[in-house]
Order: structure tokens, then sequence, then C-alpha cells
């Protein structure tokens, strides 16, 4: 008995390096980003005046901050579309449709997660430009146009979620073929001996019997997928035009640091926050009772 007592002290204390960290790199700045949404600060001036809930005031009655709500709802539908539901599909053809040269498709499709997302935005600004870029001189003779999608309102989100899912679709798509391959072989061959379509097979049996999975990548692709989004949205539009491209996540950042408005900044990053929290109780409170754990 003493020894177990022991080795669970010894389990604590270990642990204590680890909830450290913790907290001096979550916990500490999630409040003092709380504690600064009620003030009014520049970072230059040593005092800070107290002005309660004026911050979240301003952010809600400005009509930016609708717009760039709403911006931020495409970028999760859209989002949740390319690194969520198209790598579902394509790891399930990969996993019990494609016969030959699986392991080059799988670490093709991987090879831009380990690319720089800068060097992406850079690259895109050139292979989607609409007119000198390789895509616009294969479209031309077929009389299509690019619209100069930087600068018009819906196209622009739509170019910077492509660059997003270039840096993200693969490692998503690892993870699912993950979970994809712990679904039993025996079942798929039972249902293609009944003659079951494929598209059967991947609603019915795949998708429910790896929702565990599905379920963590859905969460990361709403959490991630607006954090890399920042990166694209940093380097080719810087939220324009307009705010049409802007998130809550760059207006965080453009409010901090090119405005220097902090009090407004951390205000926009608490709503951001609970905007996450909301999902998440949704998530589990919808979807969460419909997944599948094995054992």
């Amino acid at each position: 008995m003493a020894d177990q007592k022991k080795q669970s002290v010894l389990g604590y204390v270990f642990l204590i390096p680890s909830l450290a960290a913790f907290c001096v790199f979550m916990f500490y700045p999630l409040f003092y980003t709380v504690y600064l949404s009620f003030f009014d600060w520049n970072m230059i001036q040593p005092q800070k005046k107290f002005v309660g809930f004026q911050n979240y005031v301003i952010l809600l009655r400005a009509p930016n901050t609708w717009k760039i709500l709403g911006n931020t709802f495409w970028y999760i539908v859209i989002l949740l579309i390319l690194n969520w539901a198209l790598p579902y599909l394509v790891s399930f053809v990969l996993s019990f449709v494609v016969g030959r040269m699986r392991g080059f498709y799988k670490s093709a499709l991987f090879l831009p997660s380990i690319i720089s997302l800068v060097v992406g935005s850079i690259l895109y600004t050139w292979i989607l430009n609409p007119v000198s870029g390789p895509v616009a001189i294969l479209l031309k003779p077929l009389g299509i146009r690019l619209p100069f999608w930087t600068k018009t309102d819906g196209w622009v989100i739509a170019g910077l979620c492509i660059i997003t899912t270039w840096k993200t679709f693969g490692y998503n798509l690892i993870v699912l073929l993950a979970g994809i391959s712990g679904v039993s072989p025996e079942v798929i061959e039972a249902a293609r001996l009944d003659n079951v379509p494929l598209r059967r097979i991947f609603f019915d049996i795949v998708v429910p019997m790896s929702s565990a999975t599905g379920i963590y990548v859905f969460i990361i692709t709403i959490v991630q997928g607006l954090q890399y989004v920042f990166t694209p949205i940093k380097v080719i539009t810087q939220g324009g035009p307009n705010y049409a491209s802007s998130n809550l996540i760059y207006m965080s950042y453009h409010n901090a640091f090119t405005l220097f408005k902090t009090g407004t900044a951390s205000a926009a990053s608490v709503l951001t926050m609970l905007l996450f929290v909301i999902l998440l109780l949704l998530e589990f409170r919808f979807v969460e009772r419909g997944v599948y754990y094995e054992n």
C-alpha cells in the first residue's frame, strides 16, 4: 500500500513540469487576455485605463465586426468541405478502391503539409494570377478567365481556403486513413459479396465505424483551419478588400499590432474563444452521441 502511494506521488511529481509549462503558456495568456479586454491600452503607455465592457460594445457596434463574423462562418463551412469531407472521401478511395500506387498517392498528398504556408501563399499568388499565372494561361484557350480573386468579395475567401487546404489536406487525410484502417476488412468484403454499392459502404459502414477519428478531424479542421488561414490573409490580402477576407483571428491581430488597440483586440480574442466554445458544445450535444468507439 505504501509503495502504491509512493508511486502515485511520484507520478504527480513528474507531471509538475508539464503542468507548469501549461499554466505559463496557456492559462496565464488566457486570463491576461480577458483582463486586458476591460482596459484601454496601446501597449506603450505605462497606465491602463479601465473601461469595463466598453471594448465589447465598440466591437459589437462596428459594422465591420458583423461582416468579419460572416467571413468566419464561410471560412468554417468551406474548410470543412475541403479539409474534412473531401479527405474522408479520398481516404476511403485510397483504402478500398485504389489497388496500386497507394503509397505514392499518400506521399504526394501529404507532402505540402511539411512546406511552409508562407512559401505556399507566395507560390499560389503566382499560380492563381488571373493575368500571367499558369492556371489562367491553361484556361485562356477554353474561353475561361480567372477573376481577380484577391480584389473580389467572395472569391477572395475561396482562394484563401484553397491555399489553406493545400497545407492541411495531407495531414487530415493521413489521420482519417488511420481511422478507416481500423474498420474490419471482413465487414467490407461481406458488403461487397452482397453487391452493396460503394456509396452505401462509405456512408453506412465506413463513416459510422471511423466516426471517432472523423469527429477529431472535424474539430481540428474548425480550430486549426482558422489559425492556418491567418497566414495567407497576412501575406496576400491583409484582410482586404474592405475586410472581405478578414476573420476573427486576423481582426484581433490587426487591432493589436496595426492599430495598437489592445483592449479591442483582447475583446475580439475573447469573442473568438466563446465562438469556439459554442461550436464545441454544439458538437458534443448533437454529434458526439453518434460516435462509435470500438470496445
